[in-house]
């Protein structure tokens, strides 16, 4: 351990601890490629010891009152509000994403689902008591499930965190979440700041790799897990849980099509989509990076979203006027290139195409926006999810074509259409097999509206009271009041 390094340690219990045998990882900064601290890589003791914590504090935190859980979450949101330029700096070192996008973008979505759960807490819905049988009452309770292991990803790593530990704790369940090992400081601290308005052991935080991971989500002690990832990780974890039957929740990876009719505004289009697209370096589920043009629109339309790649500007988290950042790790960074390198000859890379290097990039994992023409069905490109700056461009000829391409992939999360027609808008929304729908925009969300997809994607929904009642069961309970 060198002095100038951080050392990050586990979250159990309502205070920092260390991994029992000493282990530890690099953590990176992505923004320039160097070493800047290092975190536990928890073990099975760990692991135990975290999930033992959460068993011992759930029965005071499933019988405290809705309202006294959502008077914790409001002080928390309160307190994330509060120190929101510090959290801001920790996330913004540990991803490489700007500080004026990080603070823009992300506290005041992650402080109002704090928000919407604490009021969700208190409103819980189900059917009325009554007399379904003579003599009988029966009453319907909806209860915490227990002890909930959660894996957050390092695209989001706060914001993910929130998805999970809000509706788990409003619920009245107790949450260990492990976070990305690429990215953990931001979750660490978020526990931190929970920490003095939560019993200990409410929510607890650990460090590590996968190995960590398969840990916490095979021991016997959680009886719910919830994983943020790859569809990879989400069949390993759907298989680990069948063997002790834990519910599973599952948000994995998308490839949203965006589906471009002739009718539609090109350059509003384009630039709607090159903001959703590059926005995070294309790193989230829901990118809009796999456009589907109508053939009549497709040359203008293609020369609209090149010239906005062209415009949109990756840089380091200082630089106030850059619209991304780096991608997360070396890993990822081999992985986009190999998608670009790989393009096939029938398709033209119109806008980037490689890493950005230079002053003020030398060392980072920068790649520039880029857009790929003249793809086709079948090609890697637009069937498998690069999780990138890169938008991939394809033409149809008619609506049953688009639709068959936009559905033509295993991923199901998101998709967008863009048209000023109202019965075709009305009628592709119906036929996208997507668990969300955008018409003439892509990728705004707001708390009150599930997130969540099919197919491949998985699972489950987060935000919303669908993803709050995720983390409940349902009880019967029916009384004899005869004689």
């Amino acid at each position: 351990m060198t002095s100038d390094r951080t050392r990050l340690r586990n979250f159990v219990a309502g205070g920092y601890v260390d991994a029992e045998d000493g282990r530890t990882s690099e953590v990176i900064d992505p923004s320039t490629g160097e070493v800047y601290a290092e975190a536990p890589v928890s073990g099975d003791a760990d692991i135990d010891t975290a999930l033992k914590a959460a068993a011992d504090a759930f029965p005071g935190w499933r019988d405290a009152t809705p309202k006294d859980r959502s008077l914790a979450l409001l002080r928390i949101a309160d307190a994330i509000e509060a120190r929101a330029q510090e959290i801001v700096e920790v996330e913004s070192r540990n991803t490489g994403k700007p500080l004026h996008l990080t603070a823009d973008e992300e506290i005041p979505p992650m402080v109002d689902n704090i928000r919407f759960f604490a009021g969700a807490a208190r409103v819980l819905e189900g059917k009325s008591s009554g007399e379904y049988m003579e003599d009988h009452t029966s009453t319907i309770r909806r209860e915490p499930i227990g002890v909930c292991a959660q894996v957050a990803p390092w695209n989001y790593p706060m914001m993910m965190a929130v998805w999970k530990f809000a509706p788990a704790l409003a619920a009245g369940n107790t949450v260990v979440l492990k976070p990305s090992d690429t990215t953990p400081a931001s979750t660490l601290l978020l526990a931190e700041i929970a920490a003095e308005f939560l019993p200990p052991g409410v929510f607890n935080v650990v460090c590590g790799d996968r190995d960590s991971g398969r840990a916490l989500v095979e021991h016997p002690i959680p009886q719910m897990v919830s994983i943020t990832g790859s569809v990879r990780a989400g069949m390993e974890v759907a298989a680990s849980a069948a063997k002790d039957l834990k519910r599973v929740h599952l948000e994995l990876g998308g490839k949203a099509p965006v589906v471009v009719f002739d009718d539609a505004d090109i350059e509003s289009a384009a630039a709607g989509i090159a903001g959703a697209g590059f926005f995070n370096a294309g790193q989230d589920c829901t990118a809009a990076t796999r456009v589907l043009v109508n053939e009549r629109l497709a040359g203008d339309f293609t020369a609209a979203l090149t010239e906005q790649a062209k415009n949109t500007k990756v840089g380091a988290p200082s630089m106030a006027d850059a619209d991304f950042g780096p991608v997360n790790n070396a890993n990822q960074l081999a992985r986009v290139e190999g998608f670009v390198d790989r393009t096939p000859g029938h398709a033209e890379v119109t806008a980037g195409g490689g890493r950005v290097t230079g002053a003020g990039y030398d060392g980072g994992y920068f790649f520039a926006p880029t857009v790929v023409s003249g793809l086709k069905q079948d090609d890697e490109m637009v069937q498998n999810e690069i999780f990138g700056p890169v938008i991939t461009v394809q033409t149809f000829s008619d609506e049953d074509q688009a639709v068959a391409w936009a559905n033509g992939v295993k991923y199901g999360l998101s998709a967008s259409v863009w048209t000023k027609d109202h019965g075709r808008a009305m009628r592709m929304t119906r036929r996208l097999d997507f668990g969300a729908v955008w018409v003439n925009t892509h990728i705004p969300f707001v708390s009150e509206m599930p997130h969540g997809g099919f197919k491949h994607s998985g699972y489950g929904k987060d935000l919303s009271m669908y993803g709050f009642e995720d983390y409940t069961r349902i009880k019967h309970v029916m009384h004899y009041i005869g004689d």
